[in-house]
């Protein structure tokens, strides 16, 4: 799973997600691509199902690239404790997605494998998404 090799400091405030994608939101890679439509928090077990989802519908053709990178560490503490007693250690490691970033992009295979292996890939995901096609082909 993606996490990052090391980071300055280990606990982070939890933070909001306002506004639209600052950068990330155009195809770079591939031919069709998912965009998130709404803001979240997407963890790396999310990401990593998303991505064998999509991979395998592909049958392991074509080429697929991970937009996102979980850099953020979520902390919590155990059931039954009392409050108090500090933050909690590091739980999981989320990507914050704000609405118009750009998820996942594939190409290599057709149009109607593209479209399956993204929606699949979706419903993996904690977000609503859209596939975007690039214009130009």
């Amino acid at each position: 799973m993606l996490q990052p090799k090391r980071t300055k400091f280990r606990k982070q405030f939890k933070g909001r997600i306002h506004g639209e994608a600052k950068g990330g939101s155009d195809l770079n890679f591939g031919g069709y691509a998912l965009k998130a439509t709404e803001p979240e928090r997407v963890t790396a077990r999310q990401i990593e199902a998303a991505r064998r989802a999509i991979t395998r519908h592909m049958k392991r053709q074509g080429r697929v690239w991970i937009r996102i990178f979980p850099d953020l560490p979520v902390s919590s503490k155990p059931t039954e404790v009392r409050m108090g007693k500090g933050k909690g250690s590091v739980d999981y490691w989320a990507a914050r997605v704000h609405p118009g970033r750009i998820m996942f992009e594939i190409d290599g295979v057709s149009d109607e494998i593209a479209r399956e292996a993204l929606r699949l890939g979706a419903m993996k995901l904690p977000v609503l998404t859209r596939i975007v096609v690039r214009e130009d082909w």
